[in-house]
């Protein structure tokens, strides 16, 4: 039995609507740049999988997410001016980067603001994020979740640190971060701000004699390689900030908006729980390398603070300082 050509041109109607459907819903996808600037290695890039997978899932492929990890499309700076102009959609600045944007971001590094983990996790997921994403948004950026990077310490190839005393006369490298330049300097160093591209040949020439950032950092990147000593100075506490364009956020529908911030959060808490897990064993593996760690008294540092509590405060406001300290007292 032969087919009718109007049967034939039923069959081809029907196909070409497939085809079309096709193309439809191709089109229909809408593709997110995620750009960030830890190693692949790191907790960070893990949990951004983790975002990618989860997202794609949960929206049928709506939502696309591309990863551009490790500085691949520019410097921290360059990223997030980016991303407040909508080239790259979503980033994962630290607050050192957020406050050139929003002051109030300033406060979270004051050096030994907080005692652990919980404790920062516990200001800001609640009171700071609230404060916060209001006032972030007006500048272009729209606030879903703080992640994790973690307490700050100090590498550096001249001898072990324990007091204040021991940084004198150390030249360590900082990134351009105000409160990180302010805690160093105040237990006894001076800084140079140095592109993180540019560290490791910076450490191997000598034009510096040391660095500091948290044990994630100095494990995945090895900068343990280049460096004699370690000192847990923990001397100030930061986060990577899960943002998005404000533009970009503001052309998807509420159910994909209501995904992002679902996954980001679930995102930053995988995060916080890897690099609670493999700070210790990371330390222990940098120990095993040849590192000479030391664990300095805490109080003594925080007892030579006060010149950068008034930097950080000044550069902060004074009034945003007086907020962010209730919030640590409450």
């Amino acid at each position: 039995m032969h087919a009718t050509p109007y049967r034939s041109a039923a069959r081809l109607l029907a196909a070409a609507g497939l085809a079309l459907a096709a193309m439809a819903g191709a089109q229909a996808a809408t593709t997110l740049k995620l750009a960030h600037f830890a190693a692949e290695s790191h907790p960070a890039h893990i949990a951004a999988l983790q975002f990618k997978k989860n997202v794609e899932a949960r929206t049928h492929g709506e939502l696309l997410i591309e990863l551009y990890p490790a500085n691949q499309l520019g410097s921290p700076p360059d990223q997030l001016e980016q991303t407040s102009m909508g080239v790259i959609d979503m980033n994962l600045p630290t607050q050192g980067a957020l406050d050139k944007y929003e002051k109030a971001f300033a406060t979270v590094m004051t050096p030994y603001a907080f005692a652990s983990y919980a404790d920062a996790h516990r200001v800001l997921d609640g009171p700071f994020y609230d404060w916060v994403a209001p006032r972030l948004e007006k500048k272009g950026l729209v606030l879903l979740s703080t992640w994790e990077y973690g307490f700050r310490n100090v590498t550096n190839s001249r001898h072990p640190i324990n007091t204040p005393a021991d940084m004198q006369g150390l030249k360590l490298r900082t990134p351009p971060e105000l409160q990180i330049i302010a805690a160093l300097e105040a237990a006894g160093a001076s800084t140079a701000q140095i592109a993180f591209p540019e560290l490791v040949a910076a450490l191997n020439q000598g034009v510096v004699d040391g660095q500091e950032n948290p044990i994630g950092v100095i494990y995945h990147f090895k900068l343990y390689e280049v460096q004699k000593y370690l000192a847990l100075t923990r001397h100030v506490y930061n986060s990577m900030t899960h943002v998005i364009s404000r533009d970009s956020w503001q052309k998807l529908t509420p159910e994909q908006q209501a995904v992002l911030r679902e996954e980001s959060r679930s995102a930053g808490l995988l995060m916080r729980k890897l690099v609670a897990e493999q700070e210790a064993a990371e330390i222990a593996k940098i120990e095993a390398a040849g590192v000479a760690v030391t664990r300095p008294d805490i109080a003594k540092f925080r007892a030579v603070m006060q010149p950068a509590y008034d930097r950080v405060a000044e550069y902060a406001g004074r009034e945003n300082m007086k907020t962010f300290l209730d919030m640590l007292s409450k």
